[in-house]
């Protein structure tokens, strides 16, 4: 026999399995900039913080994508994120006493680069976001910051009509500097 289930636990139900949606999409999108062709390649600093560039700009297709899709998924996805920087923080002996500051410091610097490349009207736009927060400006990688916001684009392009329901993303073949 079949029970009804209350309004709260109907909620509590579709809340688990945005989270349990939430983090596969962070794996996938976590997978995806760890992915080598962007250091090899693309010739991006194999350091934090070309790991957290990476991390963000890949950050910012999905949530461009997911802002059509549902709000609270999105929350959950960033909720996701923000775990995953306080887990890498902890992994490298960040204490409770100064894991606010740095969490404070993280969250300013990804909502930059998210409104950076919000900000971005074209490739070119995207370009000068890219190289100027991934590559830090530097002219030597101007053609491989070409090609990291040219990918970026059409992972953007082809995210907006791929489906999200199942947790699978596809950002299409990866970049090569070319």
């Amino acid at each position: 026999m079949k029970t009804a289930r209350t309004p709260i636990l109907r909620w509590y139900g579709n809340a688990r399995e945005e989270r349990k949606l939430a983090q596969t999409l962070f794996a996938e999108t976590a997978c995806r900039a760890r992915a080598p062709v962007f250091f090899t390649e693309l010739c991006v600093a194999d350091t934090m913080d070309g790991r957290f560039d990476l991390l963000t700009l890949h950050v910012w297709l999905v949530m461009e994508r997911l802002v059509s899709h549902s709000h609270s998924l999105s929350q959950a996805f960033i909720d996701e994120i923000f775990l995953g920087f306080e887990e890498a923080l902890r992994e490298l002996g960040t204490g409770d006493v100064g894991m606010t500051r740095r969490l404070k410091m993280i969250g300013n610097a990804f909502y930059g680069r998210l409104a950076a490349y919000r900000g971005a009207k074209d490739v070119s736009d995207l370009t000068d976001a890219v190289a100027r927060n991934v590559y830090r400006s530097n002219d030597a990688q101007g053609s491989e910051a070409r090609a990291l916001a040219t990918y970026a684009s059409s992972a953007r392009s082809h995210l907006a009509k791929a489906k999200i329901g199942h947790g699978e993303l596809d950002f299409r073949p990866f970049p090569c500097a070319g």
